[in-house]
Parts: structure tokens; C-alpha cells; sequence
């Protein structure tokens, strides 16, 4: 998450708890104007924090630059910790439910003293909140609705954060003595799009030695043992908690194998006789199969067709395109030129800038002045760019599947981004024709984030993706893995009829940052998954053959 993103957040966060603490108005305004003056911000924060200029910025008064210098300094602010420490615990939960501003989580807690979500639960359960003011019936529903989501999504995290914390444990326990080597099992091995456990198998000559050396570092506990592993629980405050499977070098593939999974995809497998000092490579020959890639061990992989199944060496190796990302046109953090030096140290040969459009407002998006304005910024810029820079937008679906801009306007793109960001809760007909409307306009050239999900957070919209990918295959229209790794969107599980249906494929990080731009690696990883070739992704083509899908349609200047 960026800096930019990081003081937001803690700063609504701090609004919140102030309008529940009944503290000054002017004051709660003043944090959640604050926010997004941060938000909305152009240029590097960080540097304006290091040379004060922060202090310039219209909105930000001296107690929020309190706040920021010392959670810039810190990673938190005192004043954020007193408010913590004067609210219940169990209302910071509360407060993550969707719907129920600070007003009405002060009021529930004032009428009904519900604290926690355990609470408010029952509350809605015994229609104690359907009877209290302001609430009723629906807000009831939608209440549990919610909580059924932060109870599902609890112990869980994102693959992203788990590939970190992977990392740095990995680190830590390859520097052990008595460890010969480690590696990363279980489903993030497999690139689960999320983890419920992260899991690393090691190698050891003596048992006792490790338990030793890792007693310095973590709290463990012993769970269970086999003639050929042990597998321990630890823990730590730097690293949170994860499972370690030990065992010898000569049965570390055979271990390594079994612990990756899937548990169902194992179970199609038959073990052979003999299992020390046997290969991965050996063990699926076996069972007359070829090598099975890690990401692809899942049950449904018996149920594919044979070209399914093919392995995949999709990398960033393949890749010339960067498509569908922001820039302070919009609501990114960074400016064309700093975007595009991101982009050009990645290794992509062209790009095409994707910034909301007008529906967007709270997006900042473009209206149709300031389109203008931006292909004139893109026209000089690139007698001088690395690359060249497409002008694209991503427009939004509206209510009735059309696209926010009229023809005339749309038709002054080089590029379409097409994509749902408002009224998510249509009946799963009435959105996917309005999806399919959108992807039937000539002017769409990518359907975005298909089915609107935030992992752990948001779940998509109801929607017929099969008849959605059917009509991007009868329009020429790419369909996208957002490799945001809040979304990963489209699923997996979908690709795999994308492919067979042999839809287009697009995968596009929708980066609002410098930082965003590495977001492309998670969509790679998702995208292997299922087993995408490099022909079968938008991104992989040559110029020239970009150059041909955006007109194949619509003629564009170039």
C-alpha cells in the first residue's frame, strides 16, 4: 500500500472514532477534509513530507500535520493511540461493517450497549435492530449480510501478503545452522488467490539441532511426526504464525510433493513402492502423467480437456504492453512521465494510460476539457518518451450498458477500458445484459474487473460471467485479470472457459502508483494458474499486432 494510501486510511479511521468519541465536529470535518486532500494530492508525498511543504497544502491544518510527521516517523501517531485506548475494543470492528457510519455505531451502542460484533449479531438476529430508530428491517439484513462476510474473511489474508511474509520467514529460517534448505508449500505453493495458512517445508540433518536453533527465534509447538517428517506450529511477533514441515533431504521431494496438494488432487495419485530420494518428476511418471506445475494442483485439473492442460511458461519475459493504469489526471499518485519510467524499467515496449472518466467523480475523473488537455500532455510527451504512450480511458458501464461518454467523444480514444463501478446489487439478468451491452459497443476494447470483487472485503456482483466471456468472444473485446491483488478478478476458476472458448486475455495491475506497476506479477501468477499461454494475452503482442486489435473495429488514430 502506498504512503499516500496508508494516511488516508488513518485519518478516516481517526474521523470515525472521533464522531463516535462525540468529540468536536469542526474537528471530525476537518480529519475526514483532510483525508481527501491527501487523497486527491499530486506529486510525491513523501517528499513533501521531508521538506515541509506539507505544511502548505490548503486543508492541512497543524494538528494533521502532527499526525502525519509522526505516523510518517512512527508507523503510528499518539493521538490515533488515545483515541484507540478511550473506545470499546470490539467497536473498531464495528466500525469495518459497510453501511454503519460512526452516527449509527454510536447509536447503537448508546440504545442497545452492543460493543462487538457477537453482540450486534444477536441484536439483529432478536430484530432488536430492526425496532430501533434509523435502522429497520433491510438495514438489519444487510447488517448480518456483512458480518457473515468479515467472519468468512477472518484468519485469512491476500496472497500478496502472504508471498511477503513467506519471504521474510523464509529468510530468517534459511540463516538457521541446522537447516539444509527451505521452500514454500501448501496453497501458496498452488498461488491460492488467499492463504489460511502460510506453510514452508525444510531440510535437517538432526531434528534437536533445529528445535534448538529455532527456539531463538520463535515459540512452536509440536503437532504431529511420521517416519519421514515432523510438522511444528510457530510463531512470532515479526512473522505471525505459519507451519513447518521438517524432514530429511531424502525424502524432502516426496514430502514437499504431498504437503503442497491439493489434499483432492493427491487423491487421484497413487504413491509408488518406494519414496526416498524420489523426485517430483519421477512421482507423476509414476502415475503416467507428465510434470504437473505447482499452480495448476487442483481437483478440476482432471476434468479439463487435454489442451487445458497444458503447462504454462507465461513471465514477464512474454510481455510488451502495460495496459489500464492512472495518474494524477484521475486519482493515481504519480504523474504520466513517473509512471511510465516504472513502466519502461519493467521492460514494456508500449503503454496505454487508462484514467477514470467523468462518471468517476470521486475518482476525479476526466471530463471532456480535461481530455484535451491529457492528449495534448500524451502527444508532447512522447516525442520524448522511452515508449509510446496510447491515450485510453477507462469508461464506465452505466446503469443501461452504455459507456459515459457519447460516440464522439469515445471515438477520440485510442483505447477503451470498460468497467462497473456503481449500483453492484442489480438481479444477476438485469447486469449481465448490462454488461454484455457494453462489451457489444465498438468502442470497448477491454472488459475490466468482470465481476467487481474485493477479496475479503467485497464479494462480485451477481452476473452469468459464462454468457459475459461469450459475448467477448462474439465482439473481440479482451477480457481482464485485474492483478490488483485485492481483486484477481477474473477468477481462476473462469479462465479456464475463457481459454476454451478462446477469449482474449488482458492482465492489468489498474496501478494508481509507481508502486502498483509490480502489481502485474500477482496477475501473471493467477494467470498460470489456469494455464494461459503467452498467445493468448493482449499484452504479449507486438506493437504492430496491438496496433491491428485496436482497429480492428473502430479505425483510430495513431
Amino acid at each position: 500500500m502506498s504512503l499516500k494510501k496508508e494516511i488516508t486510511n488513518l485519518l478516516e479511521e481517526m474521523a470515525d472514532l472521533m464522531e463516535f468519541d462525540g468529540q468536536n465536529r469542526f474537528k471530525v470535518n476537518a480529519f475526514r477534509n483532510g483525508a481527501n486532500v491527501i487523497r486527491r494530492l499530486e506529486g510525491d508525498i513523501e517528499e513533501k513530507i521531508n521538506n515541509k511543504s506539507i505544511q502548505e497544502v490548503k486543508g492541512i491544518g497543524k494538528g494533521l500535520q502532527q499526525v502525519i510527521y509522526e505516523f510518517y516517523e512512527t508507523g503510528s501517531a499518539k493521538e490515533y493511540e488515545e483515541l484507540i485506548k478511550n473506545i470499546p475494543s470490539g467497536i473498531h470492528d464495528i466500525l469495518r461493517i459497510r453501511g454503519l457510519g460512526a452516527k449509527k455505531v454510536k447509536s447503537l451502542y448508546d440504545e442497545l450497549e452492543i460493543d462487538t460484533l457477537e453482540k450486534l449479531e444477536q441484536a439483529c438476529s432478536s430484530e432488536k435492530i430492526a425496532e430501533l430508530k434509523g435502522f429497520g428491517e433491510k438495514t438489519s439484513e444487510k447488517i448480518l449480510e456483512e458480518i457473515k462476510r468479515l467472519k468468512k474473511s477472518s484468519g485469512y489474508m491476500l496472497l500478496s501478503l502472504a508471498l511477503d511474509r513467506s519471504k521474510q520467514i523464509v529468510e530468517t529460517v534459511s540463516k538457521l545452522k541446522s537447516v539444509q534448505k527451505v521452500d514454500v508449500t501448501g496453497e501458496l505453493r498452488r498461488i491460492r488467490e488467499i492463504i489460511s495458512q502460510i506453510e514452508l517445508i525444510c531440510s535437517v540433518d538432526n531434528e534437536e539441532k533445529l528445535i534448538e536453533d529455532i527456539s531463538k527465534f520463535f515459540h512452536y509447538n509440536k503437532i504431529t511426526a511420521s517416519s519421514s517428517s515432523s510438522i511444528y506450529q510457530l510463531k512470532s511477533e515479526d512473522h505471525g504464525d505459519f507451519i513447518l514441515h521438517v524432514t530429511s533431504e531424502s525424502y524432502y521431494d516426496y514430502a514437499l510433493l504431498h504437503t503442497t496438494g491439493s489434499l483432492e488432487f493427491m487423491k487421484k495419485m497413487h504413491d509408488p513402492g518406494k519414496i526416498e530420494n524420489f523426485t517430483e518428476i519421477e512421482y507423476f511418471k509414476s502415475n503416467n502423467l507428465k510434470y504437473i506445475q505447482p499452480e495448476m494442483r487442483e481437483i478440476n485439473y482432471f476434468a479439463l480437456p487435454d489442451k487445458l492442460q497444458e503447462q504454462t511458461e507465461l513471465s514477464m519475459e512474454h510481455f510488451n504492453g502495460f495496459f489500464h493504469f492512472h495518474t494524477t489526471y484521475s486519482d493515481g499518485d504519480n504523474s504520466l512521465p513517473e509512471m511510465i519510467d516504472e513502466v519502461a524499467r519493467y521492460g514494456f515496449r508500449y503503454a496505454v494510460v487508462s484514467d477514470h472518466s467523468k462518471s468517476a467523480f470521486y475518482a476525479n475523473g476526466l471530463k471532456e476539457d480535461r481530455i484535451l488537455q491529457q492528449r495534448k500532455e500524451i502527444e508532447d510527451f512522447n516525442k520524448k518518451s522511452k515508449i509510446k504512450v496510447y491515450h485510453g480511458i477507462e469508461s464506465d458501464i452505466l446503469k443501461d450498458g452504455s459507456l459515459d461518454y457519447p460516440d464522439e467523444i469515445l471515438n477520440q480514444f485510442q483505447f477503451i477500458v470498460a468497467s462497473i463501478h456503481s449500483l453492484f446489487n442489480m438481479s444477476e439478468d438485469e447486469m449481465t445484459n448490462r454488461i454484455i451491452r457494453a462489451v457489444e459497443n465498438p468502442f470497448t476494447d477491454i472488459l475490466a474487473h468482470p465481476t467487481g470483487r474485493l477479496l475479503l472485503s467485497r464479494e462480485g456482483y451477481k452476473v452469468d460471467i459464462k454468457k459475459v466471456i461469450d459475448a467477448c468472444v462474439a465482439n473481440q473485446v479482451a477480457i481482464e485479470i485485474n492483478a490488483n491483488p485485492h481483486r484477481l478478478d477474473l477468477d481462476w476458476r473462469n479462465l479456464y472457459y475463457a481459454r476454451e472458448k478462446r477469449c482474449l486475455i488482458t492482465i492489468n495491475p489498474d496501478a494508481h502508483s509507481t508502486e502498483g506497476v509490480s502489481d502485474i506479477e500477482y496477475g501473471i501468477m493467477i494467470a498460470r494458474k489456469s494455464g494461459v499461454q503467452p498467445e493468448e494475452v493482449l499484452n504479449c503482442y507486438e506493437e504492430k499486432e496491438f496496433i491491428k486489435f485496436i482497429n480492428r473495429k473502430v479505425k483510430r488514430t495513431i
